[in-house]
């Protein structure tokens, strides 16, 4: 139970961080901390470990959060 805990808090932190990023962004499209987090959470998403800690298709909520800005 504990795990299911850390694991979706983890998976959270990440779309938090990418909204956040796209957000920044959408500010300063030359933010260096945003492009990185931009970058760094894409490629979370898109890992093993994501789907080590989700049954959620890591493309799927991808185009979820991309969709936010759209």
């Amino acid at each position: 139970m504990n795990y299911e805990i850390l694991a979706n808090a983890i998976v959270e932190q990440a779309a938090k961080d990418y909204r956040w990023a796209r957000t920044t962004l959408g500010k300063d499209a030359e933010n260096v901390a945003a492009t990185a987090m931009r970058s760094e959470t894409e490629r979370f998403f898109r890992s093993a470990w994501f789907g080590q800690l989700t049954s959620i298709d890591g493309e799927w909520l991808l185009e979820k959060l991309e969709g936010e800005f759209a």
